[in-house]
């Protein structure tokens, strides 16, 4: 094996390492997003479970004097 197929082969290994950890960063990514969907579901049981009160506008009240 001469110097370029060596170069080449270096590159070919290290090209497929880079994959192989931006795989593991976008698998990593998507279960810390699953993680926060989760919890955003919990959250949204919660409220769904409170009762919606209706909303209290305060009065004027109009002193004559």
């Amino acid at each position: 094996m001469d110097d370029s197929q060596a170069n080449c082969a270096d590159r070919n290994e290290w090209a497929s390492d880079l994959s192989k950890i931006a795989a593991h960063c976008a698998a990593s990514d998507l279960l810390d997003l699953a993680a926060q969907l989760a919890n955003l579901a919990e959250d949204l049981k919660v409220l769904a479970a409170m009762p919606i009160e209706p909303a209290v506008t305060p009065t004027e009240s109009v002193d004559k004097a």
